[in-house]
């Protein structure tokens, strides 16, 4: 890889991890909703969730899904289904006891609910696929692998955002948890945000070079 190219993608790479987008809104709400130790589990899925794609990008398979609209739909679909689901889920949950500790099982549901919030969302995939390539040298060994490389990094600094949020949102959460009344409005209002993330996704239409 030209090293120019390199330092080109990691500038560019930061630029984005800074700019608030779903991601960043989805763990602040589970966070907001569910503590730090979720909003860490949920940051850890979405990483992984977000190498799913990388890897599938490097292989083509990312390629394949967004050149077929009935592919492309159905993972769609899947994605906001699941999106607006723990949305529902989260707001129903308002109603019960708060408390700043959460417990292992809920981490290992959150981590879950990342990695599939992630992978099943065809617009990580869209982004890769059109942001990488810029940087790849052809003429360089294994153009694949430079992409799994480039897109590690990027996901990686997209996570090391996702934490700050946390860090940030964890520490609203415990300034209200001794406000019972509010939490539960926040608690509902992140599952209304989370189910609005899966109506938008819902939304997005398949490129049409796709």
């Amino acid at each position: 890889m030209i090293e120019t190219n390199f330092w080109l993608f990691l500038a560019a790479a930061l630029v984005i991890a800074a700019i608030p987008g779903p991601g960043i809104f989805y763990v602040a709400a589970r966070t907001l909703s569910e503590g730090r130790a979720s909003g860490f589990a949920s940051t850890a899925g979405t990483a992984l969730g977000g190498l799913v794609h990388v890897v599938a990008g490097g292989l083509g398979i990312s390629a394949i899904i967004l050149a077929s609209a009935e592919l492309f739909a159905i993972v769609k679909f899947i994605g906001a289904l699941y999106l607006v689901w723990l949305g529902i889920k989260t707001f129903r949950s308002a109603g019960r006891a708060l408390s700043l500790a959460s417990e292992p099982v809920g981490d290992k549901r959150a981590f879950r609910d990342g990695v599939l919030v992630e992978a099943l969302n065809p617009k990580t995939a869209v982004f890769f696929l059109a942001f990488i390539p810029q940087f790849l040298d052809p003429a360089g060994a294994s153009p694949p692998l430079q992409f799994v490389a480039l897109g590690a990094i990027s996901v990686t600094l997209n996570t090391l955002a996702d934490v700050v949020v946390v860090l940030m949102a964890s520490a609203t959460r415990t300034q209200l948890i001794g406000r019972p009344r509010l939490m539960r409005r926040l608690t509902q209002g992140s599952g209304v945000f989370i189910a609005g993330l899966g109506l938008s996704l819902a939304l997005a239409r398949r490129p049409v070079n796709g």
